[in-house]
């Protein structure tokens, strides 16, 4: 049963934190009312007395000229406060740099946000093709970039059914290769194998390699890949480049244990 419909109030609070993930995502000017109201699939209304709310916490913040609305100044607070437990890219920069530099291709440490990863860091390699699939900020559901499907191959079991019932037509957003069959299949793939490859199946002629990184409990919350030109990518040098990115997946999770985050 959706939680939604039993606690009192959940509904308002989901509705808001929605607004608030729409507007951390938006240009740095902001985004208008009606356009936050279209990609909330809620009415203008709603939409504004949602926002005032959260404006009057110090959650969002309106500029009085344009009207936009941007984020507010208790959210970097808030940041700042959970930043200590949960932000690693202190500690992960120089291994993203290392995974670049040892590749030559583009490397990238991005982490885990619901049913979404999002990008932390992007580090390019020196190869001077390169593909511009994934930066900082950009999001993915899980099972569609190589970063989300190496965490969700390593997902509780019970967690990736629920994550289906969830989203039951990723294939018809993302192509008949993200269908629940297919994506299970690369699901298994991935966990035989240690980490996960996407033939470019989101960007023609564009691979990705990812690797799961673990929280010191053993779960799977943040990712590193790679991503660079299909030629760059064939079977000999595709198993080298795994095992460079297992091992430096591997030393983030010990030292994301040795830190106490996650």
């Amino acid at each position: 049963m959706d939680e939604r419909r039993t606690i009192p109030g959940a509904q308002s609070v989901a509705r808001a934190a929605h607004l608030l993930r729409l507007v951390t995502q938006g240009p740095a000017e902001g985004l208008a009312v009606v356009d936050l109201a279209r990609r909330a699939d809620l009415t203008r209304p709603t939409t504004h007395r949602l926002l005032v709310a959260l404006r009057h916490e110090g959650l969002v913040d309106q500029d009085e000229q344009t009207g936009r609305w941007t984020a507010g100044p208790e959210l970097y607070l808030m940041g700042q406060a959970a930043a200590s437990r949960y932000d690693i890219t202190g500690i992960a920069r120089d291994i993203v740099r290392s995974l670049a530099v040892r590749t030559e291709e583009s490397a990238f440490l991005s982490v885990r946000r619901g049913d979404e990863t999002v990008c932390l860091l992007r580090e390019e390699g020196s190869f001077p093709i390169r593909s511009f699939v994934l930066s900082e900020g950009v999001r993915f559901p899980l099972g569609v970039a190589s970063a989300g499907l190496a965490i969700l191959a390593f997902l509780p079991s019970h967690d990736v059914d629920a994550y289906f019932e969830r989203h039951p037509s990723l294939g018809q957003e993302w192509g008949t290769a993200h269908s629940e069959p297919r994506l299970r299949a690369r699901l298994r793939e991935t966990a035989e194998r240690g980490f996960a490859v996407n033939p470019g199946l989101i960007v023609e002629g564009s691979y990705g390699l990812g690797a799961s990184v673990f929280t010191r409990e053993g779960h799977p919350q943040w990712a590193l890949s790679l991503t660079g030109v299909q030629f760059r990518f064939g079977p000999d040098r595709l198993a080298e480049l795994g095992r460079t990115l297992l091992a430096h997946a591997h030393q983030l999770s010990s030292r994301v244990a040795a830190s106490g985050r996650g």
